[in-house]
């Protein structure tokens, strides 16, 4: 059953994968061999003038949001993103446009926060925690820390009063320091938080048997025939149970005294769905597809995390992003995830708050043997069931017209 689209997302890779970082658990790097190795990876003035035009002009509503990510965006210049902005103004047709960009930090300065600031773009930063964590995860080309560079660029994002949240890749360098890094943020001023988890899964020979995971087309996702997820993951990858316990310690110095002050995104998730509002960010979707990416040779993509051949829905040089996202091709992309969820989700008293989470993880056999799913659950039921009794008590509070904060004194 297709979907209607209230919106459509269609967020730019300007460089490509192209990173001046090293990090070892990056998902999109591979990504670079899909491009001939010769080929420069920046998105021309021609692409830019292509999606610029088209995605204003693809969205029915009043507002428009670009989204710039890599790779590392940064890597374009400062006057690619003028030329950017100063065509969306040219072809805003009376929208409202704004923007959001992904970094890594490492390039911020004076002239670029400025500019962030003046074009009131959001910014997200990347920090995996304080220095030893950061550096060991994080590295730059040449194997050197980049935590320094990165927390200049957060102070001088802060100087310029530039709206920014920090984003923490959780993996098996910092898993198991979740309230050590919370409070590490919340002593550098951060008040917008999010944690995403590393789930990156080995490279298996060929030849090896392997089972697939019918996810709209045949994916990049096959796993060893005994599913055993400890030898399907790499070394980065964050273990599921550590992730259930990194979030559950965040979440207690949260509920505690930080309601309202501090914003974590995954805790504001959980919130919107017990409250029974639809799901803000696609992981936790029922249904995904809404939002696709665009390469810097101006391809179009179902997903970042799915930038293979079989995903590819067009080119923005000849393509209207509308008509992409509501293709039979990328509404089958969408629609499976529900379709393809195992009976062990279906059933799950925490199916509202999850949907199965993020296709690309689910590798792993349920109890009774079905494929499909999700390689974190066991971290997210440790973590769901943890906090349903505030989460029920919150609920309540707003149901009643108060204040979510409220919560706190309720607590101890």
């Amino acid at each position: 059953m297709s979907q209607a689209l209230p919106g459509l997302h269609l967020m730019a890779k300007p460089v490509g994968a192209h990173c001046n970082l090293d990090c070892g658990y990056c998902f999109y790097l591979e990504k670079e061999g899909y491009y001939p190795p010769r080929q420069s990876h920046r998105m021309s003035d021609e692409v830019l003038q292509a999606y610029v035009s088209r995605y204003i002009a693809s969205q029915r509503g009043p507002e428009v949001e670009f989204t710039w990510q890599g790779g590392e965006p940064l890597l374009m210049g400062l006057e690619f993103f003028e030329r950017a902005v100063a065509l969306q103004k040219q072809l805003a047709g009376g929208k409202r446009i704004s923007n959001t960009l992904q970094t890594n930090g490492v390039l911020l300065d004076a002239a670029w926060c400025e500019f962030l600031a003046r074009e009131k773009f959001l910014v997200g930063l990347s920090v995996d925690g304080p220095q030893p964590l950061h550096d060991a995860a994080r590295p730059d080309k040449q194997g050197r820390g980049t935590f320094d560079a990165v927390m200049k660029g957060l102070r001088l994002l802060q100087q310029q009063g530039v709206e920014f949240n920090v984003l923490v890749t959780v993996s098996s360098a910092n898993q198991g320091h979740g309230r050590e890094i919370y409070r590490f943020l919340k002593t550098e001023g951060v008040r917008f938080i999010q944690f995403n988890p590393v789930v990156e899964r080995q490279p298996r020979p060929a030849d090896e048997a392997v089972v697939q995971l019918h996810f709209a087309k045949p994916p990049r996702l096959s796993v060893p025939g005994s599913f055993e997820a400890d030898a399907a993951v790499t070394p980065h990858s964050v273990s599921a149970e550590a992730y259930g316990d990194f979030l559950v310690e965040v979440f207690d110095d949260w509920i505690a005294a930080d309601v309202g002050v501090i914003h974590v995104m995954n805790f504001e998730w959980a919130l919107a769905a017990w409250c029974q509002l639809p799901a803000t960010t696609c992981i936790f979707s029922e249904r995904c597809g809404r939002a696709a990416i665009v390469e810097h040779d101006g391809s179009v993509y179902s997903c970042d995390h799915f930038m293979y051949p079989e995903y590819r829905l067009g080119n923005l040089r000849t393509d209207d992003p509308a008509a992409l996202l509501a293709s039979p091709q990328q509404q089958a992309f969408g629609n499976a995830k529900a379709d393809t969820l195992p009976r062990q989700c279906r059933e799950c008293e925490f199916r509202f708050a999850c949907q199965g989470e993020c296709p690309k993880n689910r590798f792993i056999r349920t109890a009774d043997g079905e494929a499909g799913l999700n390689y974190l659950c066991a971290g997210y039921l440790k973590y769901f069931r943890h906090i349903t009794p505030a989460m029920n008590r919150m609920g309540a509070l707003l149901a009643q017209g108060r204040d979510a904060a409220e919560v706190m004194q309720r607590q101890g």
